[in-house]
């Protein structure tokens, strides 16, 4: 069975955001500390993942938002021959914000795994043809949700059940029988 890693963006994934929810709920997940959640550079944030995937024994599937997503697309070789596939949510945009212009450029190469991109359609912080534009270059599955600001906690999403059911398609077994036991009509979008 894999490895559930958990990737938070800029500003990591704070109380009641999915990503913190999985965290605690998924059995076995680890989740990704950065050593600077504000001001982040691409060696550290990717430095970090890599280390985390590789104190891992057997595959890993990621599960990467915002920044994260950025920062998993440039992982080094030692790192991706070891996840078996990615959830890639709310993709940021690293050339919009000055802050995170250190992870631009965004690699435009297919990922080696299986991945899916979850995108909104009116994402502040990445313009859905953006995300479709990663998604047709990384080779990644693509779904789009309608007016579903960033996915996270400010736009409504807490467990995030359809995430979940997205995540486990990436992972083919059933170990999330519990682990979303509170929706909001967003989350079911």
């Amino acid at each position: 069975m894999a490895t559930i890693i958990i990737v938070p963006g800029w500003r990591d994934s704070g109380p009641g955001h999915w990503q913190s929810l999985w965290a605690t709920q998924l059995p076995g997940a680890v989740r990704v500390q950065q050593d600077d959640w504000i001001t982040p550079t691409r060696s550290a944030w990717v430095a970090s993942i890599t280390r985390t995937i590789l104190a891992q024994n057997g595959p890993v599937v990621v599960v990467a938002h915002s920044l994260g997503c950025i920062a998993t697309s440039h992982l080094p070789v030692e790192a991706t021959a070891c996840i078996q596939g990615a959830l890639l949510v709310a993709p940021a945009d690293p050339e919009r914000r000055g802050i995170l212009a250190d992870f631009a450029p965004v690699p435009y190469q297919a990922l080696p795994y299986r991945s899916i991109i979850v995108a909104s359609s009116n994402d502040p912080f990445c313009p859905v043809r953006t995300a479709g534009a990663y998604a047709r270059a990384w080779g990644s599955e693509f779904v789009r949700l309608q007016n579903a600001g960033h996915i996270n906690i400010e736009s409504g999403f807490g467990a995030w059940p359809l995430g979940l059911a997205l995540l486990q398609s990436l992972t083919g077994d059933g170990l999330f029988a519990n682990a979303a036991p509170h929706t909001s009509p967003l989350e079911t979008a």
